[in-house]
């Protein structure tokens, strides 16, 4: 694992939410398609038994897209950051 591929990978995921009809991610989405298309090492499981992105990745990611994309935490995935959403929090309420 190679921080370029974290780059590559936190890429990717802003190009589904930013390019993609809903504008949305699943968590699980994501990490299914990280684990299948780049290396070794940027999902693994977590302490509960789930699969989940690196943190290499996600600090790439919030790098990238920290003023454009929130956290929906009901729902567990990302989404662009709408008008009803806080300015300056990532999480969405």
């Amino acid at each position: 694992m190679s921080a370029t591929d974290a780059r590559a990978a936190a890429a990717w995921m802003l190009r589904q939410i930013t390019e993609s009809r809903s504008h949305e991610l699943y968590q699980t989405d994501a990490v299914d398609h990280i684990a299948e298309n780049f290396d070794d090492g940027l999902t693994y499981i977590n302490d509960n038994g789930n699969p989940a992105i690196d943190k290499t990745v996600l600090k790439a990611f919030k790098e990238i897209s920290a003023d454009t994309v929130v956290w929906n935490n009901g729902w567990k995935g990302w989404s662009l950051r709408g008008p009803h959403d806080p300015a300056g929090k990532r999480r969405a309420d």
